[in-house]
């Protein structure tokens, strides 16, 4: 399968900074490999990022030209006070008050339209990241589910969450406060360079040449926090998934008693995450109270500069004090610029595998032209199936096989014979990796998805069951069903009788993963799905292997209509499940090395003969 590489991430406790490549050649190698693979992560999110606000342009440019209209009006305070000393006060003076009322009601107007303004930018910028968040959290979710079993078999449940949840919540973070943060301040800085150099060319050198430590300090912070950022990332995304996993695997953590070492492996992934965040902090610690030094020792120097002309007469007063509110204002936004950069750092280290996560590509995938299989008859045929997962070894070597329609086949034999395997072919969680499987003489990838599920219905010795009534867990199979067609689903299989005792009947909420019902309820709750669903193709996948004697009874009696009028799989260790099979098959290394009714193989002298004498002698 192919897949973008994240940018990996080193997990010793000091990390070495982007400016600091390895000695060796080796090692230079590795680095320049790094720096590589990093920036095609970046560019990957950026298009990423590009795309999301492609459908917003409108509204962003909107956004654009009101926090510019926004912070064009604050810039103009220290302006206006300026002229208020120098011409106001003296106007007034000699009882002039036209100057200094027009100069108040600007400085009154420009308060108002950057309140207005900015309130508006605000409201805006908000309708601009809540619609770039969902269109992600939807394209997540969608494009999750669109990926084939292979990427769900590898990429744990725990991380997946934590792309929908700590990961969104860091761009969520950016967008709704960080951005906003950054635009007002790089267009309050800007605009207040540009105004001290309009007012008065030489206090605007002093702060030119104070701009050269505050981007050397910055330059600094950046290279360090890039790769803690990216740390505490995946730290936080251990925590996740080592929490999920150890809640959804809960019982098998007590049951073998693993409390204490689970604790303790916990602790110490908070303890790595602690680590990170105090690195973290830890430059803040030094990068904020160094952009504060430099900004207090700029506005002393503005203030001796501007102190000594107006001295000799060559700078008014109140362009004095314009200069050092300007010069003092100019450095008040890098601190939350700074704070950006943090979110930012956060925030792209998500971006980076959310995006990551959305060029995951199916490995089972529609067909360009699919052809049309309205309805299936079921026939099914193996003609020189060669299939392995991943890199492993080859599953089925060579395999060849036939499945008449209507016919049901029992598959038997030791763990890793390759029987699951052909189920999970048959059902397309995976495709061959030669030869063709066919569906009555059509190529399965030449199938449309939605053709194939329709044909060809699995069910599983988990029997899942999702939250909401007994009724929409058996309409799952077909949403449009009616009532009628639901309880007729249900009294086929047997289930009827147990579900109409429930409290609420069919509207019984049957709790998260079925806990209100039994083991076999369950499975007859998911035979009637796949009776409701009516498949040409039936798939029964370990279907009782965790039931009791009674509960297979019961089971077995639903089977039975089940089953009727369709080409079935059943793959069983249980011999009693086997014996209402047509055909059985024995299958050892990938290969079918017994084939005949369960009869005939019974009365033989092969490996399906010993196993059901074995079978019988154990209920004596």
């Amino acid at each position: 399968m192919s897949r973008a590489t994240p940018a990996p991430a080193r997990e010793n406790n000091a990390p070495r900074g982007p400016e600091e490549p390895p000695q060796g050649t080796a090692g230079e190698e590795d680095y320049n490999l790094d720096r590589r693979r990093s920036k095609a992560v970046r560019s990957r999110s950026l298009r990423l990022l590009a795309d999301l606000l492609r459908p917003m342009w409108g509204l962003f440019a909107l956004t654009v030209v009101v926090v510019v209209i926004s912070q064009a009006a604050r810039v103009a305070g220290p302006a206006l006070v300026a002229m208020a000393i120098d011409y106001g006060l003296p106007a007034a003076a000699e009882g002039d008050w036209l100057i200094p009322s027009v100069i108040g009601a600007t400085y009154i107007l420009t308060a108002i339209v950057a309140g207005v303004c900015t309130a508006a930018f605000i409201r805006l910028a908000a309708k601009v990241s809540q619609a770039v968040l969902l269109d992600l959290r939807q394209r997540v979710f969608r494009h999750t589910q669109r990926l084939s079993l292979e990427f769900h078999e590898n990429y744990t449940s725990g991380r997946i969450i934590a792309r929908q949840t700590s990961d969104l919540d860091a761009l969520k973070q950016l967008l709704d406060s960080g951005i906003v943060s950054l635009a007002q301040s790089i267009l309050f800085m800007t605009f207040t360079a540009l105004s001290l150099f309009l007012l008065d060319w030489r206090s605007g050198l002093v702060l030119a040449v104070a701009i050269l430590p505050v981007w050397a300090v910055t330059r600094w912070f950046q290279l360090r926090s890039q790769v803690l950022y990216r740390h505490q990332r995946v730290a936080s995304a251990r925590l996740i998934i080592s929490f999920v996993e150890n809640m959804t695997g809960i019982r098998a953590v007590q049951a073998f008693r693993r409390e204490r070492t689970n604790n303790d492996a916990y602790g110490d992934l908070t303890e790595v995450y602690r680590d990170n965040t105090a690195r973290t902090m830890g430059l803040n610690g030094i990068y904020d109270p160094a952009l504060k030094l430099i900004g207090n020792l700029t506005v002393a120097t503005a203030l001796a500069v501007g102190g000594f002309r107006v001295l000799d007469g060559s700078m008014e007063v109140g362009v004095l004090v314009a200069t050092l509110l300007y010069t003092n204002r100019f450095f008040q936004p890098i601190t939350r610029m700074a704070m950006f950069y943090n979110s930012f750092q956060s925030a792209a280290a998500a971006l980076e595998k959310i995006s990551g996560l959305l060029e995951e590509v199916p490995t089972v995938r529609q067909a360009a032209h699919p052809v049309p299989l309205p309805r299936a008859r079921g026939e099914l045929r193996f003609n020189k199936v060669t299939f392995g997962y991943g890199d492993g070894p080859m599953v089925l070597p060579e395999f060849d096989l036939h499945f008449p329609p209507g016919q049901t086949v029992a598959l038997v034999g030791a763990t890793g014979a390759g029987k699951s395997t052909v189920a999970k072919l048959i059902a397309r969680f995976y495709d061959v990796t030669s030869g063709s499987l066919t569906l009555d003489g059509v190529d399965l990838r030449e199938i449309s998805t939605r053709d194939l599920r329709r044909a060809v219905v699995m069910v599983t010795q988990e029997a899942y069951l999702f939250s909401g009534s007994v009724r929409d867990n058996i309409a799952l199979a077909r949403p449009d069903a009616t009532d009628e067609e639901v309880e007729a689903a249900a009294r086929a299989v047997g289930a009827h009788e147990f579900i109409t005792a429930m409290p609420d009947g069919y509207d019984t909420d049957v709790n998260k993963r079925g806990g209100r019902v039994s083991a076999g309820q369950r499975q007859l709750i998911s035979f009637a799905r796949a009776f409701l669903a009516d498949p040409a193709v039936l798939i029964l996948d370990e279907a009782t292997s965790s039931l009791d004697i009674p509960g297979e009874r019961q089971v077995q009696r639903g089977l039975q209509t089940l089953l009727a009028d369709r080409t079935s799989l059943i793959i069983a260790h249980r011999l009693s499940t086997v014996e209402i099979a047509d055909r059985v098959l024995v299958m050892e290394g990938g290969r079918v090395i017994e084939d005949g009714s369960p009869a005939d193989l019974t009365s033989g002298t092969g490996q399906f003969a010993a196993l059901h004498t074995a079978w019988r002698d154990s209920l004596v």
